[in-house]
This record gives structure tokens, C-alpha cells and sequence, in this order.
């Protein structure tokens, strides 16, 4: 089996960021994974400042003894809900107002190109914003869509730009004010800030063609998120 490509501080810490976000918004935290967020730190610009806010707000609920339940209510209200959540977090929904539309399709297809399968036991389509945050955070950590054992950034873009850009600014902004939000009203905080740092960085790549080839040392993956 080959490696995972070796990669840069920068794209390390992207991985980890949106490696958060698809923990966070793949089911409801367990105790482990808010005493893991409340441990974060963050410095004095926005996104760091809303790293600490996330990391205050976990920190909180880890400590108190109804703290996972909370947590839980608050996805359930804000994702699932009774019929439907306040929020429905998917690329079809917030592109065509429809669930299982042409942007699923669509993603399905540079899945199958990048080697990615759905986990077994899975159910959920995968234009789940938490699988397209896990697929992205691969992208950038190398252990998909390599060329020459380097991470593909014209890839990562044409990615990001079919399957976030159009839609995902506008979620984590929902997300921010939506009136269930606690824990997570910072995430949507960091989520809408990331994405603005990663569109500007993209803006300054060369595109990949379309239909681009896989490379020779392509990996393969299998999604869990949701």
C-alpha cells in the first residue's frame, strides 16, 4: 500500500480544521471529543478568536454532568429535529431546495474519480456537509488525490469549488444564527471564516482540467461522515 504523501505545516493544520469541522458536524459530540475541542487554543485574529469561543462553549458542557445531553438536544434540534432540523445539511438542499438532486450526483462522480467509497452502515447521502469536510480534509493531508506524491492542490480546488464554495459559506452563516446554536454557533463562526481563507488561497491556484486523470500513485479512501 502506498503512503500518504508528506505534507506542509499549512496543509496539515488545513486537514485539522477540516477534520474538526466533520466531527462536529457528523453526529452529536461525546464527552471525549468536547473535553478535545475545550482543550483547543486559539490566537487574537477572528478565526482564532472563534476557536477559543468553540473551545470555552466545550470545555463547559465536558465539565458539566448534563453537558453530553445538551449536546446532543442541541444537534438533534439543529440537524435532525422531529420531521426536519433547523438546518438541513446537505449541497442538494441549499442548491435546488431538493435532498438526492444533481449536486449529488455530481459529487458521487469525483468520489468515484478520487477512489472514495461510502462506509458500510452509512445511510445518509454524502453531500452531508461533515462527508465533504472529511473528503476535503483527505484532499489536503494527502491520503487522496495525490500526484506524484504530493497533495494536488489544482484538485483540492476543483473539489472545493464544485462541492463547497456554491453552498457552504451560506450553511455555516445559518448556523451562526440559527436559534438552537450554542456549542456550535462559533463553529459556524469558524466554518464561514475557513472557507473565506481557503476560497482567497484557491483564487491564486491554476484550475485543473476537467475530467483530470487520476494520478499513478491515486489513493483510496472509504468516507465515514456522517
Amino acid at each position: 500500500m502506498a503512503e500518504t504523501a508528506i505534507i506542509d505545516d499549512a496543509d496539515r493544520l488545513r486537514a485539522q480544521a477540516y477534520g474538526l469541522l466533520a466531527h462536529l458536524l457528523a453526529r452529536p459530540p461525546s464527552c471525549d471529543l468536547l473535553a478535545t475541542v475545550g482543550a483547543l487554543t486559539g490566537d487574537g485574529s477572528p478565526l482564532g478568536r472563534a476557536i477559543s469561543d468553540l473551545a470555552v462553549r466545550a470545555r463547559t458542557l465536558a465539565g458539566a454532568p448534563d453537558g453530553e445531553h445538551r449536546a446532543e438536544r442541541e444537534y438533534h434540534e439543529l440537524f435532525l429535529g422531529v420531521t426536519r432540523g433547523e438546518l438541513v445539511p446537505f449541497a442538494s438542499y441549499y442548491r435546488t431546495g431538493f435532498l438526492i438532486d444533481r449536486p449529488l450526483a455530481r459529487l458521487r462522480e469525483d468520489m468515484q474519480a478520487l477512489g472514495i467509497e461510502r462506509a458500510p452502515g452509512v445511510s445518509e447521502p454524502e453531500d452531508h456537509i461533515a462527508a465533504i469536510a472529511e473528503i476535503m480534509g483527505a484532499l489536503a493531508a494527502g491520503t487522496v488525490g495525490t500526484a506524484d506524491g504530493e497533495p494536488d492542490l489544482p484538485r483540492q480546488k476543483r473539489f472545493f469549488e464544485r462541492h463547497l464554495a456554491p453552498w457552504a459559506g451560506r450553511f455555516f452563516q445559518d448556523l451562526e444564527e440559527a436559534s438552537a446554536a450554542h456549542l456550535y454557533r462559533p463553529l459556524g463562526t469558524f466554518g464561514r471564516l475557513f472557507l473565506d481563507i481557503e476560497t482567497n488561497a484557491f483564487a491564486m491556484i491554476a484550475p485543473a482540467p476537467p475530467g483530470a486523470p487520476r494520478g499513478a500513485d491515486q489513493r483510496e479512501g472509504t468516507i465515514h461522515a456522517p
